[in-house]
């Protein structure tokens, strides 16, 4: 009789155990989800309804791109963020980013370029070949005419500030 009991509620740890880590992984999958931002996620349309980025004002300095925002900001040092939403430290540097624009120079804009998800736009995949980019997290500080000034891989808001000239 105690070998039954002990066996039954062994079983029955096992089925919680099974459904806490059930519950456990969709919840971080949830997480997951929600920590991605909005602002991550590029999107062109012109309506109040963009991400969270766009809701900014438009002299943000910390911006997705779009060919208008690349072509109207010539005046600015401007500098190519290439991202992948797939890369963590893609995702710090956003978030670092999109807490700190005020600590950006004004006269810098940052164009957040995506550089290989599915959703990479042909502009995008000809600036980041014109570039010479071959991963994720890399920045390409360009003058008015779009040539290359000066490029560096990884950082935030810190290494902006000491690489950008």
């Amino acid at each position: 009789m105690n070998k039954k009991i002990i066996i039954a509620g062994i079983f029955g740890l096992a089925l919680i155990s099974g459904g806490l880590y059930i519950a456990t992984q969709n919840s971080q999958t949830a997480q997951i989800a929600q920590e991605t931002p909005a602002t991550m996620q590029k999107n062109t349309s012109t309506d109040s309804g963009q991400g969270k980025m766009m809701e900014k004002t438009a002299d943000s300095r910390y911006i997705p791109y779009l060919k208008d925002v690349y072509d109207s900001n010539s005046n600015k040092r401007r500098v190519l963020y290439f991202y992948a939403t797939w890369c963590p430290s893609c995702k710090a540097a956003n978030e670092d980013f999109t807490k700190n624009p005020d600590k950006i120079p004004e006269d810098v804009i940052v164009i957040r370029t995506n550089y290989n998800d599915p959703d990479t736009d042909q502009e995008e995949k000809d600036l980041a070949k014109k570039y010479g980019i071959t991963y994720q997290h890399t920045f390409v500080q360009i003058d008015s005419t779009g040539k290359e000034v000066t490029k560096w891989n990884g950082g935030q808001t810190s290494e902006l500030l000491t690489n950008i000239k």
